[in-house]
């Protein structure tokens, strides 16, 4: 009889198995990671600009989300954060004179952003404001939160609007590409008076339109050569040259009316 009983006891055993739910496996979360080719950028006087490549990879994709292309990732390289005045001009009486000025602390002094898709076809607005993601959504901090809201609002909008103009806020809307289902390359514009200093990079990952994760990186650009010499002496010995510039600009001007004098 022990065989019987045994095969019985088997049977029940596979029963109760079957009725005891499995441990739910717990989903593996997407994550992002981004990679520099250099960590730092040397540039001289003739520095005219430059497409700076940055290289990122998806961490457990889902493979059907990406054969639909439903991931989207936004790169940002953000400049060193500096104050910055800025002033209205008017004419009086026949001459352009500054009238009113507003501070703002910690202002980015670059951001480009590279994107795979426009930004209005990857997210809501209001997941840009949440991120501070975008140039239009940067705060711009005034140094006298006292001010009025509408003279603040103005000049946000004016330093913003100069941003762009000298290209030091750029856009490159399919700057990121993706070679695979979890490789990308995303390009962003370095312009050509970029400031020096420690720059960020910044990657964010989106799934559906839902923001999932973000990683960064440093970059350190900075001026080399005979340039990079001036650009350290003016910085840690201003006061000498400063007695250097006014002095080599009264030789230049004694030298100008020896040479050019008339007898």
């Amino acid at each position: 009889m022990t065989g019987p009983k045994a095969f019985a006891t088997a049977i029940l055993l596979s029963l109760l198995a079957a009725a005891v739910p499995a441990k739910a496996q717990t989903p593996l979360v997407e994550g992002i990671q981004i990679g520099l080719s250099t960590d730092n950028v040397s540039i001289t006087a003739g520095f005219s600009g430059a497409d700076l490549t940055i290289f990122g990879s998806l961490e457990n994709p889902d493979p059907l989300v990406a054969r639909q292309g439903r991931y989207d990732v936004i790169v940002v390289l953000e400049g060193p954060p500096r104050s910055v005045v800025v002033r209205r001009k008017d004419r009086v009486l026949g001459v352009w004179v500054n009238l009113d000025s507003e501070t703002f602390e910690n202002v980015p002094m670059s951001y480009s952003v590279a994107t795979t898709r426009p930004l209005q076809d990857i997210t809501e607005p209001n997941s840009y404001r949440q991120l501070s993601l975008g140039a239009s959504n940067l705060y711009m901090q005034p140094a006298d939160v006292g001010d009025n809201p509408a003279t603040i609002e103005e000049f946000t909008a004016a330093l913003r609007e100069r941003k762009a103009a000298t290209g030091l806020y750029s856009e490159n809307v399919g700057g990121v590409q993706f070679l695979s289902q979890n490789l990308f390359r995303a390009t962003v514009r370095l312009a050509p008076n970029v400031p020096v200093g420690t720059h960020k990079a910044r990657a964010f990952l989106f799934k559906s339109g839902v923001f999932i994760k973000e990683s960064s990186a440093q970059l350190e650009i900075r001026k080399s050569g005979f340039e990079q010499s001036i650009f350290r002496v003016a910085h840690n010995y201003s006061f000498f040259y400063g007695v250097f510039a006014i002095s080599l600009a009264m030789l230049t001007g004694w030298l100008g009316r020896v040479i050019f004098r008339k007898d």
